[in-house]
């Protein structure tokens, strides 16, 4: 069984039986699953803040986030995002 080191020397799969194939033969080295693992718990982190905002626009945003079939909630998290990479791309 051969292990690898970085997901980069994971290939592209034609088929499903060349994937297979692959993962029959090769292994993730453990430190490369233990980042893996890390890496996806720190992102989950997140804090609890408190808004305040008119309940009108509360109800607008609900409405917009219904309509893309979004949690409002996680919308705003996305314009906020949006917006801070647009503010760090113009400085």
């Amino acid at each position: 069984m051969r292990t690898f080191a970085r997901w980069e020397e994971v290939p592209l799969f034609d088929t499903e039986e060349a994937e297979a194939d692959f993962w029959a033969e090769n292994r993730p080295d453990l430190r490369l699953m233990e980042a893996a693992v890390a890496g996806s718990a720190e992102s989950a982190e997140s804090v609890t803040i408190t808004l305040r905002m008119d309940p009108r626009m509360l109800a607008r945003i609900k409405r917009l986030a219904r309509s893309r079939y979004l949690n409002y909630q996680s919308m705003i998290k996305q314009w906020l995002s949006e917006r801070m990479e647009h503010e760090v791309r113009e400085r």
